[in-house]
């Protein structure tokens, strides 16, 4: 009776050592898997929402992957004991019970195994609709910078047509200019040369006067003496007249 007990507690401990061997490969595996989804685009909220949904399977199928390999322990225990001569009913209803076990917890974990690929696959939707929206944003800032680009192109247009409407505009204003103020001039010259003209008479006719003021006040000077003179002649004529009788009232 000690012997058997000996010999599962030598089982136990050969399979606790290989156990945690295949706990270690299958979850980094699936950590490698995870890490590879997280670096595929940047993280949106589907995406995240989904890789969210990975490391819950992963971790559930884990789970249950511990409880599977339990449950196959116990079923090699059962049927190492049921292999010995004459073994007992308690020994085949352990070993009936421990194969119900193994069936039981590997039927659990055919629908974790279901929803690790059902969020597999919505993380693949999620991530070629991040990568869609990406690419509309990218569209959206090419045109947004291609609209600026033309606006201050246009800016820069606007300034050089105003530049050379001004140029074009001071010049044809210029030659305007310059043709009225030379019209303007002729004018006013005209009217300066008439006028100077007038004045060149006026000062002629005023200086020429001037030279023969001599002979004018000579004849004045003569007639000035006859004058003087006839009182002279006339005098006696009105004395003699006045010999006579003073004529009556």
């Amino acid at each position: 009776m000690g012997r058997p007990k000996k010999n599962p507690a030598a089982a136990k401990k050969v399979v606790a050592k290989k156990a945690p061997a295949k706990r270690a490969t299958k979850p980094a595996a699936k950590k490698t898997i995870a890490k590879k989804a997280t670096n595929v685009v940047a993280v949106a909220p589907a995406v995240a929402k989904a890789q969210t949904a990975i490391e819950k399977a992963t971790k559930a199928i884990a789970a249950q992957q511990v409880k599977i390999d339990a449950a196959i322990k116990k079923q090699a225990v059962a049927k190492a004991k049921a292999t010995k001569p004459k073994p007992t009913a308690a020994i085949k209803r352990a070993v009936v019970t421990a194969n119900a076990k193994v069936r039981s917890e590997k039927e659990k974990l055919a629908p974790l195994k279901a929803q690790l690929r059902e969020a597999k696959v919505a993380l693949k939707v999620a991530e070629m609709d991040a990568k869609a929206a990406e690419v509309e944003a990218k569209a959206k800032a090419v045109i947004a910078d291609f609209e600026a680009s033309l606006n201050v192109k246009s800016e820069a247009d606007l300034k050089k047509a105003l530049a050379d409407f001004e140029q074009s505009w001071t010049k044809s204003r210029e030659r305007q200019i310059a043709a009225k103020v030379k019209a303007r001039t002729a004018k006013e010259a005209k009217k300066a040369k008439a006028a100077a003209k007038k004045l060149a008479a006026k000062a002629k006719a005023l200086v020429a006067p001037a030279k023969k003021k001599p002979a004018v006040k000579a004849k004045s000077a003569a007639k000035t003496a006859v004058v003087k003179k006839a009182p002279v002649k006339k005098a006696p004529v009105a004395k003699k007249a006045g010999r006579g009788r003073p004529a009556k009232k």
